[in-house]
């Protein structure tokens, strides 16, 4: 099949007739596989040019006025094909003997941008009103669910080239310009306005879950993680709303929470972006799905990066709380106290240590010992855990290399100890003993 994509990629560049849209078509099927072996296979041919043939071939599509339906396809080709070689493709320049001279890299770039841009703004208006105006039918709920897989692959292409940009990558001395990026960036940002208007819209007709959504929210969330202050008023508005949306198969918006954390954390290090979240108990979002994360990081470490943005975010808002007075509260976090000892007990990391313990500390002093014991959902055996927890941070192993980052949350755990020990008698007892002994 391997040898059948390259063939088929040489016949896609160099045919000029109705057998081009015939190899479009049945690379795109191919390509957009998963099958790592089949992946596998194609980057053991990469001598043969195949995917430099499949650029020239996408560059004529995109470049054709005459067949606007078929630039779906080939931007789902692109997508597939970054999937598998990376962002960095899209700056790839081959030279081949057998195809008439092709566009520059950045002009290349921009073409594949702006058609994306075109079908995404197609698909976002088709889809408002088969959701919102037209009369329900069978045909067109499979209209709606064709859209929509269509809509997620174009984010997915768009968040690729989010990427790309982000990254500033270069490839054989090939650099997008300050120029290109600015041009792709304003283009981006406008792709960005409207799919916050078709979130706008789902909220006006209270409407919160669908894939459609979820896959807007995601692409909202990799473009704000690069530009976190961007379409600012829009976000703000929209910002509850968008922790509240959820897939077509989920039971809670965890998702678009975790697509949105690393914004969230960038504009909680601001006074504006802690008071937005906090005023509406988003904070409260973020600190459930933190427990969601710690409790499936148990049996899997897919989701480290991740756990680490909202421990930071929920850090911004706690060590701020005074400027939220009323809004925080240590009840808020019981759950979570216990989430992340079990969390820390499971690692030797520093850092997974470190950061638990510091959550921790500055939460005891929202509270006491004496109001989690009778809370409800907290016991003893959380206590010992917590206090085990405090006295590992508080050791000088962990701290004795400054350069290891985690001098800055020692002095918090520190500095917290200090403030709240007279509350907790029996962690005050613990540290004492280790102290001396």
């Amino acid at each position: 099949m391997s040898s059948m994509v390259a063939c088929l990629s040489r016949q896609f560049a160099v045919l000029h007739n109705a057998l081009k849209f015939d190899a479009l078509y049945m690379l795109a099927t191919l390509l957009s596989s998963r099958n790592n072996l089949f992946h596998e296979a194609l980057l053991d041919l990469v001598m043969e040019n195949w995917a430099a043939y499949i650029r020239v071939g996408v560059m004529e599509i995109l470049q054709n006025r005459i067949v606007c339906g078929k630039k779906l396809q080939a931007l789902l080709l692109v997508d597939s094909i970054m999937y598998m070689f990376g962002e960095s493709w899209l700056l790839e320049d081959k030279e081949l003997d057998d195809v008439r001279a092709t566009l520059p890299v950045h002009k290349f770039l921009l073409l594949v941008l702006e058609s994306a841009r075109v079908e995404v703004a197609v698909f976002l208006n088709e889809l408002a009103f088969l959701k919102y105006e037209s009369s329900k039918s069978s045909s067109t709920t499979e209209s709606i669910i064709s859209k929509q897989h269509n809509l997620g692959l174009l984010f997915s292409l768009m968040e690729k080239i989010i990427k790309l940009i982000s990254s500033s990558c270069t490839v054989d001395g090939t650099l997008i310009s300050e120029e290109v990026a600015a041009q792709m960036i304003s283009g981006i940002n406008e792709t960005i306005i409207l799919v916050l208007d078709f979130l706008q819209d789902a909220k006006d007709h209270c409407c919160n879950k669908g894939d459609d959504l979820l896959a807007a929210v995601r692409i909202v969330g990799s473009y704000l993680a690069e530009n976190p202050f961007a379409c600012k008023e829009k976000v703000r508005d929209l910002l509850q709303y968008m922790l509240s949306v959820e897939g077509e198969d989920e039971s809670s918006p965890f998702y678009s929470i975790c697509f949105l954390l690393p914004m969230l954390c960038q504009i909680t290090m601001e006074v504006d972006g802690r008071q937005s979240l906090a005023s509406f108990g988003g904070h409260e979002c973020v600190i459930e799905c933190l427990v969601k994360l710690l409790r499936e990081s148990r049996t899997s470490v897919e989701h480290s990066g991740i756990i680490f943005l909202a421990c930071d975010t929920i850090l911004n808002i706690l060590l701020n709380r005074k400027e939220l007075e009323g809004q925080i509260e240590g009840s808020q976090f019981v759950r979570l106290l216990q989430e992340l000892c079990f969390w820390a007990e499971s690692s030797s990391d520093p850092s997974v240590i470190m950061m638990a313990a510091t959550i921790c500390s500055v939460v005891f002093d929202l509270t006491s010992e004496e109001n989690l014991l009778n809370h409800p959902e907290f016991h003893h055996g959380a206590l010992e855990s917590l206090t085990q927890l405090i006295v590992r941070s508080l050791s000088t192993g962990l701290v004795d290399d400054d350069a290891n980052g985690h001098h800055d949350l020692h002095v918090i755990v520190r500095a917290g100890y200090n403030q709240w020990a007279h509350w907790y008698p029996f962690v005050k007892d613990a540290v004492e003993r280790s102290r001396n002994g």
